[in-house]
């Protein structure tokens, strides 16, 4: 029986600022332990407030740069006004949502739009997250072709849902959950060892990042395309996974149009599109596999989501590509990437520390390597016994504490910085991380100071955590 009087309103404001303060025992109580711990021993426990744009801001209103966008979620940066809009008129136009026998136009007008930015793919799956898409993806290679095998590139991230987790080329994530499904791993660039899979014959397909989130790392000049026409040679087919490449972070809609001639036979992508509000995945592919998954009616429903396609997850996509042309979101990602390439490329020679920058658009990665002089060589050395990747930690660490600002080590046991922003930062943004950066790296060079006693503390933690 229905209550006599309806429920109460929810006040989140009232409830936030009665239990706000207790956010790391809560996570500590029924969430993941470790990650209350992590965040507490590298000083990343901090209370943030509100956000927007690419900023953070605590109580005290002392802004904090977020280098970082939620894993490239927030390329618009946060609580865009046209995204929000968008989402409150959904919400208040009380659509009849999901009823699971109909066709709403929200799904199609999305569809129709991203397409638009695909020339040559000719259909869309809608689901709820990035690994949701390769999942797709891989199951629609393996069906249309008729193989079960798929190749994938050594330190690839493809999402960690089991089909996802078996073409992940990160052995801390599959450890402790094999047996995965039986897909191989290749070199990133190797003709050679991707033709002798193939000969094989049972190859369905091979999923790669145009750049590797791990890392920051490209696929070699004209690879993608030697390897497309290989895959296709064998009736295998090409698989991009653009979750956090596509959508415009690297100066391109998505990152396989920067090479002439590639056309991936299905394309993944996700977290820009959701506006950073609502969760929503997106498989592209070509006309002729999605009608061989669903080749009747009787395979209607052969591969759904059960909030794939709602209408709040596709009016936040639909505004974030509105916002993407009105303001020419993917021109600005090209154009500040490039100037901020160029001025954190014209540090390397400056500091023996700091061994390349590469990249392309808002996607950028800065990677430390051995010194040259004794002095720092030894304290490099200590770092890297401990554990690789110590020494990014270090510079990550007095980004936020001194200089409030977000940044994250590009993958475990990497001595690489990721740099993913908001694809709306400006030359001010630049400014602001090069001049705190350039202190950063003044102090490391020192060979002595607060960075390195909280070196020799992380040290000890690794040693310890054996």
């Amino acid at each position: 029986m229905p209550a006599d009087r309806p429920a109460r309103p929810l006040d989140l404001a009232a409830l936030i600022a009665e239990r706000g303060a207790e956010r790391y025992e809560l996570q500590t109580a029924h969430l993941n332990p470790q990650l209350s711990r992590m965040l507490h021993t590298i000083g990343f426990d901090k209370y943030y407030e509100r956000a927007e744009g690419p900023y953070f801001y605590d109580a005290e209103g002392n802004s904090y740069l977020d280098m970082l966008a939620g894993f490239g979620i927030f390329a618009l940066g946060r609580h865009h006004p046209v995204v929000r809009d968008a989402i409150h008129q959904v919400i208040d136009l009380d659509l009849p949502d999901l009823t699971r026998f109909d066709c709403s136009p929200l799904p199609g007008l999305l569809a129709e739009q991203l397409l638009s930015y695909a020339p040559g793919l000719d259909r869309v799956f809608f689901g709820n997250s990035g690994t949701e898409a390769v999942e797709t993806a891989l199951k629609f290679a393996r069906y249309a072709t008729g193989r079960r095998r798929v190749l994938y590139c050594d330190h690839a991230f493809h999402g960690l849902t089991a089909g996802s987790l078996s073409v992940n080329g990160e052995a801390g994530f599959r450890k402790g959950f094999e047996p995965l499904l039986p897909d191989t791993a290749i070199p990133l660039g190797d003709l050679g060892a991707l033709a002798e899979e193939l000969r094989r014959g049972d190859v369905a397909a091979l999923i790669v990042e145009p750049i590797q989130g791990k890392g920051v790392h490209a696929a070699p000049p004209g690879w993608l395309r030697s390897a497309q026409t290989l895959l296709h040679e064998h009736k295998a087919l090409l698989i991009c996974d653009e979750v956090q490449t596509g959508i415009g972070r690297t100066g391109d809609f998505f990152a396989y149009q920067h090479e002439e001639g590639v056309l991936p036979d299905l394309v993944c992508a996700a977290k820009a599109l959701s506006g950073g509000y609502v969760p929503v995945g997106a498989t592209l592919g070509k006309g002729w596999i999605f009608e061989k998954v669903y080749s009747s009616m009787d395979r209607v429903l052969v591969h759904s989501a059960s909030f794939g396609s709602n209408a709040q997850a596709m009016a936040a996509g639909l505004a974030t590509l509105q916002v993407m042309r009105d303001e020419k979101v993917v021109e600005n990602a090209r154009q500040v990437g490039d100037l901020f390439r160029e001025r954190l490329t014209a540090l390397v020679d400056r500091y023996e520390l700091l061994a390349e920058v590469r990249g392309r658009g808002l996607m950028i990665g800065i990677e430390f390597g051995r010194p040259r002089s004794l002095k720092l060589r030894t304290g490099w050395t200590a770092l890297q016994a401990a554990r690789k990747g110590l020494f990014a930690q270090m510079v990550v660490v007095p980004l936020l504490q001194r200089h409030r600002i977000l940044t994250q080590v590009s993958g475990d046991h990497l001595e690489v910085i990721k740099l993913i922003p908001p694809l709306t930062i400006t030359e001010r943004e630049v400014d602001r991380f090069m001049t705190a950066f350039t202190e950063v790296m003044d102090d490391a060079h020192r060979g002595s100071g607060l960075m390195w006693d909280f070196g020799r503390t992380l040290v000890k933690q690794a040693v310890g955590s054996r």
